[in-house]
């Protein structure tokens, strides 16, 4: 024993617990999130998330708010998944109302849900290798999302929090320029995204730190509702996409990534596979945009009947789930959303156990946490 490990032990006993908090300004965590931990000297005994440090009443708030404006409010839950968030609420008011959107609508909405599917993937790239010491990834990242950013920017005015979408359709048609830069954009990274394996996934440091740590069973994501790249990480078949297609996912063809090894690793390739899906998936539809409306013909007013309403979308975190009751009034008597991010952030309380603290960094960055998403 070192003479360093024998004055540590003076102050902490060998088998004590010493007790810390990783958070709520800890870099790696990517928000305001307090992970309380039990350790004895690098092992994580035990783990307990403490959120609500950036709670701000999102559904009190809806439920004062006709429908149109409570798409503005779900930009800042995920906000690396906005566009998907005002999905959700659209396709339950739609639905609610039996309109039948037009098709220019359907491709247009799954082709934006694209693109924001691999910007956000390109983020959780850059940042988790960052995480990790690896500091290139975060340029190669960020220089490659701010292609998908300008394409935001010039179609709908705003880079981060869109509210494009309006129930029943989009706010206005998409940009003259929109085709061509979507394909633009595609055939520049098709090349690039290769580069991402040899700078990372290939790199023999990153997969010492990755690979066998953070291990989730499939029984356990299920049983934690662990959704997204980190559920079918552990085998998971649960893209809504697939299952309960809605806008144009009918149309295409694409594979659900799946891998059943259930680690950090097995987690970081199905985001990294998902990024070419994502691509196929733009390329059938991109060129195939029906000419007609981009809104279907709705009341200045919109009032639900009466009754309650649940539509799931696949974000880039998993499944986002709305609930809404309606009174018949323009404002929803009680509406409730499931995000993702809150399931699987509380896993960590299982995964977490028994792995190194250092370790405990890559596994946060293998889910892919955005904290406004839990704190609602």
């Amino acid at each position: 024993m070192s003479t360093e490990t024998s004055t540590l032990n003076l102050f902490i006993g060998e088998n004590d617990e010493y007790i810390i908090n990783m958070g709520p300004q800890h870099p790696s965590t990517h928000g305001v999130l307090r992970l309380e931990l039990a350790l004895k000297g690098e092992l994580v005994e035990r783990v307990v998330p403490h959120v609500g440090y950036i709670h701000r009443g999102i559904e009190k708030m809806s439920e004062k708010l006709p429908y149109p404006q409570i798409i503005h409010l779900t930009d800042r839950m995920d906000y690396l998944s906005a566009l998907m968030n005002n999905e959700a609420v659209c396709l339950a008011a739609e639905s609610a109302l039996q309109v039948e959107v037009p098709e220019r609508v359907k491709y247009v909405r799954t082709i934006l849900a694209e693109l924001q599917r691999l910007a956000s993937h390109q983020l959780w790239w850059c940042a988790f290798g960052m995480d990790l010491g690896a500091l290139t990834t975060f340029f190669y990242g960020l220089r490659d999302r701010e292609k998908i950013l300008d394409i935001f920017e010039e179609s709908f005015g705003s880079r981060l929090l869109h509210s494009y979408y309006l129930p029943g359709g989009l706010m206005h048609d998409i940009h003259p320029n929109f085709q061509k830069r979507v394909k633009e954009f595609l055939k520049y990274f098709r090349k690039k995204l290769p580069e991402y394996d040899q700078l990372l996934t290939g790199n023999v440091i990153f997969q010492n730190r990755v690979k066998g740590i953070g291990l989730l069973s499939k029984e356990d994501a299920i049983s934690y509702g662990v959704t997204g790249p980190s559920g079918r990480g552990s085998g998971f078949a649960c893209d809504v996409r697939k299952h309960q297609p809605y806008s144009a996912y009918d149309k295409v063809e694409f594979t659900e990534c799946l891998h059943t090894d259930g680690d950090t690793w097995a987690r970081y390739k199905v985001r990294v596979q998902e990024m070419w899906e994502s691509m196929h998936i733009i390329e059938q539809l991109i060129d195939n945009i029906p000419e007609g409306d981009y809104t279907a013909k709705m009341k200045a007013i919109i009032k639900l009947p009466a009754g309650e309403y649940f539509q799931r979308v696949e974000t880039a975190r998993g499944e986002l789930a709305v609930y809404i009751v309606s009174d018949g009034n323009k404002t929803p008597y009680r509406i409730h959303f499931r995000t993702p991010n809150f399931s699987n952030m509380f896993v960590m309380s299982k995964i977490g156990v028994g792995c190194k603290i250092a370790d405990l960094v890559a596994l946060g960055g293998s889910l892919d946490l955005v904290i406004p998403d839990i704190d609602r």
